[in-house]
């Protein structure tokens, strides 16, 4: 039979998992890794930096419900991508990072771009192996993705020495991997659904809190219906919005804070009591906290606040458990309740607090008009990223969602610089949806260039810098005779310049009629376009009742 190098295997095996696409940057030693996946069909995407690469392969694994790989070169290559592990850790989604690594032959001896690789890696991720013969990979590769994929999803590691790449064997002598099965979806007993229904039964106060975790189990359906059927008030963490659409009249996000101060039972669906949801601790939640958990791992279970009622399992499978026991016993929540009307009257207040931001026609710009105006042109299956603190918190007010997994964001480790490769998997995953990448200007520097990469692969996205000079508040001048603040941009900057440079579209927009404009016209564009929104440097969020850093 032929030859097979270790770069000819590794494509292969990634094949045969359902790759469709790698994100990378080539080098040595695994170039000819990224020649031999394009000779399978899979689309390699040459991205600017490690990062990019990590962030996509993430977002492209979470939108597709199974697994994305990235490729990076060895050393400091690999190191760059060190930090997409750990996102993708906190945010429990997986991903496969490959690295090239020093040839084994000369392992301490000083070989280029020589790292402790594997110890670097096993910090993150919840699987790491180096192959060391080529008749290894299929089985490396088998593992890497059951691994990713299993329980709780996270990112994966495999290490690829140079000699290994090159390596060649008989295509006898190598054992191949069936397709790694998509993860069981476990149920819950009969009488751990009957509880979870009872305490919802006795709370005076529930709320339903969805987060990621429900959209990564593609458990819309049956979180919708439950919302339906019981007429329970809910909430999205920022990637659970969504499962249930923003605009359902139970969604009590504009009312969060309130909500979470005044409930006395929440059922937590795919969500952790983490930072976001502030640990479920007072001053944020009452005394006494009633919880019912629906988590996919043990572990989870009472973390933070005990747990009233353990689901642990698949979202999707748990959920329809739960409607199946309506079926037998039907119960709805109260309409009428106090409950119910204190939501609605805190959410009408809210709005109407929120109507002279909107209707500003104030130049330079606050956050809320141009994002009223991007909510208005957006197509409603559109996929929104954001990050920047200001951005991205008041985006998530401002801009409705849909559908599930339409939203990516900083997510669990608040990540700044996600937005570019989010975007590319993005528009990759979803060729027929319209994809808005909206960026503070500080975290649009984290990763600018791989704009350059959506000129390359001809991907239509829309970025939106909202510009105002600095990280947090800016400043309007900089004063030569004094020292630079350390929050402070160039002002006077134009990034809709950066992607004209590369062949796509830019818009400048200091007013919101501009904008408006601009919006209409990049959305027409088969080429990337970026609207540079100029804002006032001291617009900011709306005052908070609650600092989400201060304990």
């Amino acid at each position: 039979m032929a030859e097979l190098s270790g770069a000819q295997i590794v494509a292969k095996s990634l094949k045969t998992q359902g790759v469709a696409e790698v994100f990378g940057i080539v080098g040595l030693p695994v170039g000819p890794v990224a020649k031999a996946l394009i000779d399978e069909d899979i689309r390699f995407v040459g991205t600017r930096h490690e990062q990019a690469a990590g962030y996509a392969a993430q977002a492209a694994s979470y939108l597709r419900g199974r697994i994305s790989a990235a490729l990076v070169v060895s050393g400091p290559g690999m190191m760059n991508a060190v930090t997409t592990l750990g996102n993708a850790a906190a945010n429990c989604w997986p991903m496969l990072l490959i690295g090239g690594s020093s040839n084994l032959r000369l392992l301490g001896r000083g070989d280029f771009q020589a790292a402790p690789q594997m110890d670097a890696a096993r910090l993150f991720v919840k699987w790491a192996e180096q192959a060391q013969d080529p008749r290894q990979i299929p089985f490396l590769v088998s593992s890497a993705v059951r691994q990713a994929i299993s329980g709780r999803p996270g990112p994966v590691y495999l290490d690829l020495p140079g000699d290994v790449i090159e390596a060649t064997v008989d295509e006898a002598d190598v054992k191949w991997e069936a397709r790694v099965p998509d993860p069981t979806r476990i149920e819950v007993s009969d009488a751990a659904v009957a509880a979870a229904i009872e305490a919802l039964r006795s709370a005076a106060n529930p709320l339903v809190i969805i987060g990621k975790g429900a959209a990564w189990a593609r458990a819309e359906g049956e979180i919708r219906e439950f919302i339906e059927r019981t007429q329970l008030p809910f909430l999205a963490t920022p990637m659970g919005k969504g499962v249930a659409p923003d605009e359902h009249p139970l969604n009590a996000a504009a009312a969060r804070t309130f909500a979470l101060k005044n409930t006395d039972l929440i059922f937590l669906i795919g969500a952790r009591l983490n930072w976001i949801l502030h640990f479920g601790l007072p001053p944020r939640f009452r005394e006494g906290l009633r919880v019912i958990q629906l988590e996919i791992e043990a572990e989870e279970i009472g973390a933070n606040v005990p747990t009233e009622v353990p689901l642990v399992g698949d979202a999707k499978a748990v959920m329809a458990q739960l409607n199946a026991y309506l079926d037998e016993r039907p119960w709805q929540f109260d309409d009428a309740s106090e409950w119910g009307a204190s939501i609605r009257a805190e959410t009408e207040r809210k709005h109407d607090e929120n109507v002279p931001r909107f209707a500003s026609d104030e130049s330079p710009m606050n956050y809320y008009r141009p994002l009223k105006e991007i909510e208005e042109a957006l197509p409603r299956d559109a996929i929104v990223i954001s990050e920047g603190e200001n951005t991205m918190a008041i985006a998530r007010q401002v801009i409705m969602s849909s559908h599930p997994r339409a939203r990516l964001d900083a997510g669990t480790w608040g990540t700044m610089g996600v937005g570019p490769g989010f975007a590319l998997a993005a528009q990759l995953v979803h060729p027929d949806r319209r994809v808005v990448a909206l960026e503070g200007d500080s975290a649009f520097g984290f990763d600018a260039t791989d704009v350059e990469t959506a000129v390359r692969h001809r991907l239509p996205i829309t970025w939106i810098v909202f510009n105002n000079n600095g990280i947090g508040r800016g400043t309007a001048t900089l004063d030569p005779g004094r020292p630079v603040p350390p929050n402070a941009l160039s002002p006077g900057s134009h990034y809709e310049r950066i992607i004209e440079s590369f062949g796509g579209k830019g818009y400048y927009c200091a007013s919101p009629d501009a904008l408006k404009a601009a919006l209409a016209d990049a959305f027409k564009q088969e080429v990337p376009t970026l609207i540079h929104v100029e804002l006032d440097p001291k617009a900011e969020r709306r005052q908070q009742e609650f600092v989400w850093w201060k304990r």
